[in-house]
């Protein structure tokens, strides 16, 4: 039988409390001001295309490690505890980038920077749907985590806009000053986010890291609908996720100036935006309703990058607003279909799947990229969609499942 608090009747006050603090932190986690501009610092620094690579992987492959312990961490500790450490570790990151500029610093950088990425992943989504849970009004939480997706967005669009003049007026030191201090107002934040789970906190740091990590691993081995939750998530955000990486240079194939390559960029995000926004009315959808936006989705990101020109980049940015939106969905899925007390050690699986696609559609990037145009190469991805979008229609068909 899993413990957990009592559920109380959720007072309006409560609830946004609970959301105002959360598209708080979401949005200054994001407003980092070093986030457009860390290549030119690597560049200046004398690296080499190699090494700012394999900083990449670096980066990638702490996630990769951390995902899972982490995430298990967060179901036998404070959860909010890990959402206030994570943006100081980063704050250290970004400090030892400004302050003593070399490949090791930078590589030290990155792996705090993976580590304060894996303390968040897993840990947010769990303590944001217990606490909606606790208050009744866990029907919000697909609604809740898109509008806190938008805030993330939004957050990147003002670091966009705001790292140029930053940069002209104080350099590297004031970019870097500024994404400490974002840091650490996200700190100050999540501390301020509400945790009730004393109850289960204590059977976690009873039963100890292994127990709760084989006790979530259980779960989804012994429930298909949460194996197959969790195998969603990966299946929708992987994909335009690494894609999004490329979009300068889909960009600047169309044949634009580039001065105009970031107003462009500011309409693909503008349209992921759009689509965590519409979360709350993405909720009505079932499984084939899914598979509709998915294939959808894909076929704007096709049309649109083989297209070719400014004009379609409209259609990029309609399709990464589908995939925002698809990508809301397919967690609040898994959040709804978890039943046992390792939320945050699942959600961590999920994103550990969703870490290693990624990587694996880079390696298959960088080699279709070098036959293809860009445009072409965004075409050829939109096809996995396709095949997720049959996959969704097929097994409800084969057996009911109404998501």
């Amino acid at each position: 039988m899993t413990l957990s608090p009592a559920r109380v009747p959720g007072t309006g006050t409560e609830v946004r409390r609970l959301t105002a603090t959360l598209y708080g932190y979401a949005f200054l986690d994001d407003l980092v001001l070093l986030y457009p501009v860390y290549a030119l610092l690597f560049a200046d620094t004398g690296l080499s295309v190699g090494q700012i690579s394999s900083l990449f992987v670096l980066w990638s492959l702490t996630g990769v490690l951390l995902e899972v312990p982490s995430g298990v961490w967060a179901d036998t500790v404070s959860r909010r505890l890990l959402l206030w450490i994570g943006p100081l570790l980063g704050a250290v990151g970004f400090g030892l980038w400004v302050l003593f500029p070399s490949y090791w610093a930078f590589a030290a950088g990155f792996v705090l920077w993976g580590v304060r990425g894996a303390l968040g992943t897993g840990a947010l989504e769990a303590l944001v749907h217990e606490e909606l849970d606790r208050l009744g009004a866990a029907g919000r939480y697909a609604r809740v985590m898109g509008r806190a997706q938008a805030a993330g967005l939004l957050g990147v669009m003002g670091a966009m806009g705001l790292a140029g003049p930053v940069l002209a007026l104080g350099g590297y030191g004031a970019v870097g000053l500024a994404s400490v201090l974002a840091c650490l107002l996200t700190a100050a934040l999540a501390a301020r986010l509400p945790e009730h789970r004393d109850g289960e906190k204590n059977r976690g740091a009873g039963d100890g890291w292994a127990a709760t990590l084989r006790a979530g691993l259980a779960e989804a081995r012994g429930n298909r609908s949460v194996r197959g939750a969790l195998l969603l998530v990966p299946a929708v955000a992987a994909v335009w996720g690494a894609l999004d990486e490329y979009t300068p240079l889909l960009v600047r194939d169309t044949g634009v100036a580039d001065t105009t390559v970031p107003w462009l960029l500011l309409l693909v995000w503008a349209g992921a935006t759009a689509g965590g926004l519409l979360a709350g009315a993405g909720e009505r959808l079932d499984g084939t309703g899914l598979a509709a936006l998915l294939a959808g989705s894909a076929v704007a990101l096709a049309a649109g990058a083989a297209a070719g020109t400014p004009v379609g980049i409209t259609l990029v940015a309609l399709a990464f607003g589908g995939f925002q939106l698809a990508h809301v969905l397919a967690d609040a899925r898994l959040q709804r279909r978890i039943e046992g007390s390792g939320r945050a050690t699942l959600t961590s699986v999920a994103g550990v799947g969703t870490e290693l696609t990624t990587i694996c559609v880079y390696g298959a990037y960088g080699v279709a990229a070098s036959h293809l145009t860009h445009g072409s190469a965004f075409a050829v991805f939109a096809l996995p969609y396709l095949v997720t979008a049959l996959l969704l229609v097929v097994r409800r068909r084969a057996d009911g499942d109404t998501q």
